[in-house]
C-alpha cells in the first residue's frame, strides 16, 4: 500500500481531533488528538488494524499530523508512543512543531 496516496480524513471538534483511513476490510486506522491549550494538542492514540499494521499508514497519519500542526501554527504533545518515536526519528526536521 503506498501510504502517500492514502485518503486521510481529518476531523476537528472544540475537544480535539482525530485522522482516519478507512481500510478495504472496513476497519479504521486512526490517530487521534486533543488540545491543551492556545495552540497545543496532545496527540493521545494511534491505530492500524493487524493486516495493515508495517505498511507505512501509522507514519502518513503522524506525517498528516505534523503538516497540519505545522501550517495551523500548532505545536504537538507526542503522548501516544508511536508518535513520540516518530517525533525522535524525525529530530530535528520536526523540532518546530515539538511542544517543549
Amino acid at each position: 500500500m503506498d501510504h502517500t496516496q492514502l485518503p486521510i480524513h481529518a476531523a476537528e471538534t472544540q475537544a480535539g481531533g482525530h485522522y482516519v483511513v478507512a481500510m478495504p476490510n472496513g476497519e479504521d486506522s486512526r490517530l487521534t488528538w486533543r488540545h491543551l491549550g492556545e495552540g497545543v494538542i496532545e496527540a493521545d492514540h494511534t491505530f492500524v488494524p493487524v493486516p495493515y499494521r508495517a505498511q507505512g499508514i501509522a507514519e502518513a497519519l503522524v506525517e498528516r499530523l505534523v503538516a497540519d500542526a505545522r501550517a495551523a501554527g500548532r505545536t504537538i504533545v507526542p503522548r501516544c508512543w508511536f508518535v513520540a518515536d516518530e517525533f525522535k526519528r524525525h529530530h530535528p526536521d520536526w523540532d518546530d512543531v515539538l511542544a517543549r
